[in-house]
């Protein structure tokens, strides 16, 4: 398996000698052959800025930095498919931060690129190929026409087109997964927020965050609008908003005003889940889908990543358990990066948390963030690190009844509530 490298152009090269290396957390690693996959379609090939690519150099068995202008290489991956390690790289100025992606590695192999990653759920339905950039313009007009007063469509109509975000593309195309943002506040500082970053962070956020507070009346227009269907999902929590629960009083009217003529479709958040007793309040008014976004089921891991304002980890757990055992189909958003999901000390408190809370489904999802600096803020390894792939066939066995995938479904019918 080649070292993939690019050069100061972004032309993408393998080297004919040297032989590919990962990396977990901050440790180089070699790749396994049961790690590799085909480079998936919707991938994308990206050069990492500031870095150099690290090989193993066969000849003398020793890893070895490439000389000159080369460039390490990442592959993004789209959603159903879970990364195995970082590629292998040192940051040629460790001042510089990488921007907000979660790179994967990449090899050459048998005539073609090849990804350290697993396949955890069917891209299709994520697969930018799938969305018709044409039919989206034409339905965005027709919408936006529809309802000329109504901002949250404008605002989306710039996540769909600017941004092509696949969820706001989907509330134009009244199909599957929709997106209804309702709030501008956040009770959390995520470390690498990509909605919204304080000035001294070193950071760019790769989108803009929703500046105004939407109406009931706009929301329940969208909502109405895109549950047409049975299997249709309109979701509160995007990436262009803060926590949705902050506005649960527009929430749960909405929710009541549309649940009071249709019946059809689910209703689904996505959340910090830390004020307990609003998402309460949203479960009570009729919630079917509740995603619960989180890295880590540890406290100083997760206090040091979220910087929680006014909640814990504990109101996090309080509200899951509450929504599962009142029949909403809870999973979470497992933000997970190789070298730290797969400790030993992380596994033992996701499996622990997964079941006090009665998950039905973990979305494995590629942490965006400058490894470098992520790895900086958090607690150090206590334990073995068994590896990403060891990880999700230990979460496979100790919890046989949780769903591993990538994004969020529709429940099975035995579980609908």
């Amino acid at each position: 398996m080649n070292l993939v490298y690019a050069d100061e152009n972004g032309n993408v090269f393998d080297h004919p000698d040297f032989i590919a290396l990962g990396r977990s957390g901050d440790m180089i690693v070699e790749i396994m052959e049961e790690e590799l996959i085909p480079l998936p379609n919707g991938a994308t090939l990206v050069s990492l800025p500031f870095t150099r690519p690290i090989g193993l150099n066969p000849d003398s068995g020793e890893m070895q930095m490439l000389p000159g202008g080369a460039q390490a290489v990442g592959a993004l991956l789209p959603q159903g498919f879970t990364r195995l390690c970082l590629p292998g790289y040192v940051k040629a100025d460790k001042n510089e931060k990488l921007p907000l992606f979660g790179y994967t590695a990449v090899v050459w192999k048998d005539g073609g690129f090849y990804v350290t990653a697993e396949q955890c759920d069917d891209p299709e339905r994520w697969d930018p190929l799938n969305c018709d950039r044409g039919e989206l313009g034409i339905q965005v007009e027709r919408i936006l026409a529809k309802y000329p007063e109504n901002r949250l469509y404008k605002h989306l109509s710039n996540c769909a087109l600017g941004y092509e975000c696949l969820t706001s593309s989907n509330t134009f195309l009244g199909r599957w997964e929709g997106a209804v943002p309702v709030s501008y506040s956040c009770n959390a500082g995520c470390f690498g927020c990509i909605s919204e970053q304080p000035d001294d962070s070193g950071f760019v956020a790769p989108q803009t965050r929703m500046n105004f507070k939407p109406t009931v009346e706009e929301v329940v227009e969208i909502m109405l609008e895109h549950l047409r269907e049975p299997e249709s999902i309109i979701s509160f929590g995007q990436g262009c908003e803060g926590e949705p629960s902050t506005q649960a009083r527009i929430i749960v009217e909405a929710m009541n005003r549309v649940r009071s003529q249709n019946s059809l479709g689910y209703i689904n958040i996505n959340t910090n889940a830390g004020l307990t007793d609003y998402m309460r309040a949203i479960v009570d008014a009729g919630l079917n889908l509740m995603r619960v976004s989180t890295i880590s089921a540890l406290d100083d891991h997760y206090n040091a990543y979220y910087k929680p304002r006014g909640y814990t980890l504990k109101n996090v757990e309080k509200s899951l358990k509450y929504a599962s055992d009142n029949g909403v189909y809870t999973s979470i958003n497992y933000l997970i990066f190789p070298g730290v999901t797969d400790r030993e000390e992380e596994i033992e408190a996701m499996i622990g948390f997964v079941k006090r809370t009665g998950l039905k489904l973990i979305q494995m999802r590629n942490l965006n963030i400058d490894p470098e600096s992520y790895l900086a803020i958090i607690p150090k390894a206590q334990g073995e690190i068994y590896g990403m792939k060891q990880m999700l066939e230990i979460f496979r066995e100790e919890l046989p009844d949780v769903v591993i995938g990538s994004y969020t479904h529709v429940p099975p019918a035995a579980l609908r509530r």
